[in-house]
């Protein structure tokens, strides 16, 4: 197994719902009636709350719900030097059932000069959410391979960036001195939130990314060299979980795990995988069989997208089909996704939203405690 527990048997992604009084006041912040520092301060008492409920509801992993994001990625990744927000290059089709059903083009992160990180990001606020719990303080940041993916050679600048080999060396290196700084200040438990894996996933993203003039598969070895080389040379008491994500807006990438199981689960030096698997868009649990068995698995066969709960005996189901190709050992509980991609009004009633509220995530949370007590008589 991995060096510590991390996955814990009942995991999760790690953002939540904002409460209003956070909404309102980010509304506040941008009208320019309250400062930043004023906001910060209404953040501090939402973020000890929510970690005070997370340990109440018997999770070992306590985040900060990414109280301080406006989106799950945008405010880290553009914390870096001379990075940017531009139109990406993917057209990623939804579910005709879903509200956006055109399709939608996600942004991207486009560098104008040398990427750096000039100062810390999230040393800061894990420095708060650490002291406000007795738990595990986990820190969740965007994958480095955000960083191109959506955007591609076109997003990064080519008079400083003439070869993408340095471009991605500038990278890690940032990355890896954010995760050093964060290990100095006690971190032990990492997630790397990753889109882009599950993408090379899908059939037709791969056919469009064939069509922009690049190869999934090199593509692949390229992201895991990144991550890699974004995460080394950290202490051995931190654990590294790697999140592979499919998006809570529709069904933005669906494909089994089998394009790219044996690179990644094999070549990605993390301790463990938070994997979703709370629909038909993930495939089946056979590319578990290519796991190393010294990594553990969260499963995430609990949905964010809707309020319904998961039986108990789905769920116990579920885990023993999926026992079959890895041990029970190396599996843990969790939902997909996150509960609250960004800082966003969850639209209350029975009619059609991609999140759940405050009252249904812990009701959702919980329940994942408790189905993992059952099943390894621990979380």
């Amino acid at each position: 197994m991995a060096k510590n527990k991390a996955p814990f048997r009942a995991d999760h992604v790690g953002s939540l719902p904002r409460p209003d009084y956070i909404l309102d006041a980010r509304d506040d912040k941008a009208a320019g009636k309250i400062s930043a520092a004023e906001l910060r301060k209404i953040e501090d008492r939402a973020i000890a709350d929510v970690a005070k409920a997370q340990e109440n509801l018997g999770l070992k992993s306590i985040t900060d719900g990414e109280y301080r994001r406006f989106l799950w990625h945008l405010d880290f990744l553009s914390s870096f030097d001379n990075v940017s927000e531009k139109p990406g290059r993917f057209l990623l089709g939804v579910d005709k059932t879903e509200d956006i059903s055109k399709g939608f083009r996600p942004n991207c992160m486009a560098t104008g000069g040398k990427f750096a990180r000039s100062k810390p990001i999230q040393l800061e606020d894990y420095k708060y959410l650490k002291a406000q719990t007795s738990q595990t303080a986990k820190v969740c940041v965007p994958s480095p391979t955000l960083m191109h993916f959506r955007g591609g050679r076109d997003a990064v600048d080519m008079k400083t960036y003439p070869n993408l080999d340095q471009f991605y060396t500038d990278v890690a290196n940032a990355y890896n001195q954010e995760f050093q700084d964060l290990a100095k200040a006690g971190c032990k438990y990492l997630q790397i939130d990753d889109t882009n894996f599950t993408y090379l996933c899908d059939p037709k993203i791969r056919n469009s990314v064939k069509e922009m003039g690049e190869d999934p598969d090199e593509l692949t070895d390229t992201y895991i060299k990144l991550v890699n080389d974004s995460i080394k040379g950290l202490p051995d008491d931190v654990t590294v979980a790697f999140h592979m994500c499919r998006g809570n807006f529709g069904k933005l990438a669906s494909g089994s795990y089998d394009h790219i199981a044996d690179k990644l689960f094999k070549g990605l030096k993390v301790d463990g995988y938070l994997l979703e698997y709370d629909d038909e868009r993930s495939g089946g649990f056979e590319p578990l069989r290519l796991m190393p068995r010294d990594k553990r698995v969260m499963l995430g066969l609990v949905t964010t997208k809707n309020p319904q709960l998961e039986s108990k005996d789905l769920l116990k189901r579920r885990i023993d089909e999926a026992s079959k190709f890895l041990p029970l050992e190396n599996l843990a509980l969790g939902a997909q996704c996150g509960f609250g991609t960004g800082a966003i009004r969850v639209a209350k009633g029975d009619g059609p939203r991609h999140f759940c509220t405050w009252d249904e995530t812990q009701a959702k949370l919980g329940h994942i405690v408790q189905t993992a007590r059952e099943v390894w008589g621990e979380i």
